[in-house]
């Protein structure tokens, strides 16, 4: 393989941003101009860095790395953070675990390196600086001999040290801290103290965090969607001890599918009542599986699948009587509401949603059904009178005849059909909202009126006579049964 140097524009310079082993041979560096990188090398293969390309990698990575644990953070262009505490033991200890990591990744084609330690900042050193382990305590002695990157100094701060003589991180460490910081701002004493653990630096996970979860490993890997559907059952009776001794309900579950070559699926479903029953959620991933299909890409097959929960919320247990029965209350149609946008989406199922607003057209919203968030009667609220069957979203100009210009309609057109008025009640005056209104929004005198043949109509008069230039319109606005 040629030596192959990767490039990126910093400013109005060409800038070397990566190197293959090759080119390291040779004594190119990174950050050095392109121009020189020829000069020294006239065969050395110059490509364009993509660094959007880099970052989904990096991000693909770190999903993968999700099977040793949730908490995993990106780290600059090239690193990952990974909080095994409490994880270790389920891959046979730290350096089990780490060797595990390490080859796995290496079997992806990526050229890796790894450590670990008590602080994220001698893990970062220990990783680059070639020390697999460094003990708790032990950070100052493992650090000291690593030049003064590893305690992840920004560039003119190391130039400043170098410039007096502090050349490696075991001199940074003992010098005294008030002249340092003087000198080289407070930024200097942080990364010292963070890598020693005297102050805690938190690893920001890239993705929610389930609160519970359970997994199963297969030596076999997984490659048909039947099979991955009756583990979900398996998974889901191992969350439910955990959801009955806690006193809660999921609303939120997610299936992670970790394909052998690194590729991960997650797939997701929302319930609208807490649930528990394992036979539910398989329910509801047989829906979404069936709904993706050809969608879920098995590969070489997924040796690692994990179900976990996102979010939960009480479970509020109900008495049965003597038979083992108990009252429906909803949870058939819940349930089956569930199933539905589990396979057609959040917005296949909606549910109305009364809005503090006396205008009819704006006192109802749609919104994802949700039976548990919000049990809102549709009962008309107290002091409001009766409303049609169909609302009009938006209301409908007529044509209408009144016997007096501010009395009842006796007669109107709409839709290219006339209807008499055999009988009318009315008005019932509602005014425009003052706090949103716009200019030009009038008073509205609504009518209930019934034709000839029965028919019953909810027609409003828009504005009144004799008061403004434009005269009052008509409107219809819904349909009685």
């Amino acid at each position: 393989m040629p030596p192959i140097a990767v490039s990126h524009r910093e400013g109005n310079t060409q800038r070397v941003f990566a190197l293959n082993e090759h080119a390291e041979a040779l004594g190119l560096k990174r950050g050095m101009g392109i121009a020189d990188a020829r000069a020294m090398h006239p065969a050395i293969e110059v490509i364009e860095a993509n660094q959007k390309a880099d970052a989904r990698l990096l991000d693909g990575l770190a999903d993968w790395c999700d099977r040793y644990t949730p908490l995993v953070a990106i780290d600059g262009d090239d690193g990952l953070f990974l909080d095994i505490t409490g994880c270790a033991h389920l891959f046979g200890g730290e350096e089990a675990m780490l060797h595990d990591v390490l080859r796995r990744v290496a079997g992806l084609d990526f050229d890796v390196c790894g450590g670990i330690a008590s602080t994220p900042g001698a893990a970062w050193a220990a990783a680059r600086y070639g020390q697999s382990f460094v003990a708790p305590g032990e950070e100052a002695a493992a650090l000291s001999p690593m030049p003064l990157a590893a305690l992840r100094l920004a560039p003119d701060v190391r130039a400043g040290l170098e410039s007096v003589g502090l050349r490696v991180a075991g001199a940074v460490l003992a010098a005294p801290r008030a002249p340092l910081a003087r000198r080289f701002g407070k930024a200097l004493i942080t990364r010292i103290d963070q890598a020693l653990g005297d102050i805690e630096e938190a690893v920001s996970p890239r993705m929610p965090v389930a609160a519970l979860s359970a997994e199963r490993h297969f030596a076999e890997p997984l490659s048909r969607l039947e099979d991955i559907e009756r583990i979900v059952p398996v998974l889901a009776t191992s969350l439910k001890a955990d959801l009955e001794r806690r006193g809660e309900g999921a609303r939120r579950l997610q299936l992670a599918l970790f394909r052998v070559d690194g590729a991960v699926s997650r797939i997701g479903v929302g319930t609208s009542r807490p649930m528990r029953d394992p036979e539910q959620i398989a329910r509801l991933f047989h829906e979404k599986l069936e709904a993706m299909g050809e969608g879920i890409d098995a590969g070489f097959g997924f040796d690692l699948v994990r179900l976990g929960v996102l979010s939960l919320v009480r479970f509020e247990e109900r008495q049965a009587d003597l038979v083992g029965d108990r009252p429906d209350k909803g949870e058939s149609v819940a349930f089956f509401a569930d199933r539905v946008r589990a396979r057609l989406g959040e917005q296949a199922v909606l549910r109305p949603v009364m809005v503090e607003s006396h205008i009819p057209e704006r006192a109802v919203e749609y919104a994802p059904f949700a039976f548990a968030e919000a049990d809102q009667s549709a009962a008309v609220p107290a002091g409001q009178t009766e409303r049609p069957v169909r609302l009009f979203a938006r209301p409908e100009p007529v044509n209408v005849t009144a016997e007096v210009p501010e009395g009842p309609p006796a007669h109107f057109r709409w839709r290219r059909a006339s209807f008499q008025v055999a009988r009318a009640e009315g008005p019932e005056r509602i005014a425009p909202e003052w706090w949103q209104a716009g200019e030009g929004a009038r008073t509205r005198d609504y009518y209930r009126v019934e034709d000839v043949e029965g028919r019953r109509y909810w027609l409003y008069r828009e504005g009144f006579y004799g008061v403004a230039e434009e005269p009052p319109r008509w409107f219809v606005q819904g349909i009685f049964a």
